[in-house]
């Protein structure tokens, strides 16, 4: 982890081994989020439909979850 100091303008500097890992060039868009207590800044991604598969586990499958409760709603 390294620590930034925020600028006058409230602007960060990444440093140099982040934008390299991550291929942030200057005019490069982030997206920033909160959550909690925390900021994120991410860089966009070109794909983010292809970047999130596989990104939840394939069990317990949430289709099949509820479709076992739909069933018990119309057993009733």
């Amino acid at each position: 982890m390294e620590t930034v100091k925020v600028l006058a303008k409230g602007q960060v500097v990444i440093p140099a081994s982040v934008r390299k890992k991550y291929d942030i060039r200057p005019g490069s868009k982030m997206h920033i989020f909160e959550y909690g207590n925390l900021i994120y800044l991410v860089p966009p991604s070109k794909d983010p439909v292809e970047e999130a598969m596989g990104c939840l586990p394939p069990t317990p499958s949430l289709s099949e979850e509820l479709l076992k409760e739909r069933k018990k709603d119309f057993a009733k």
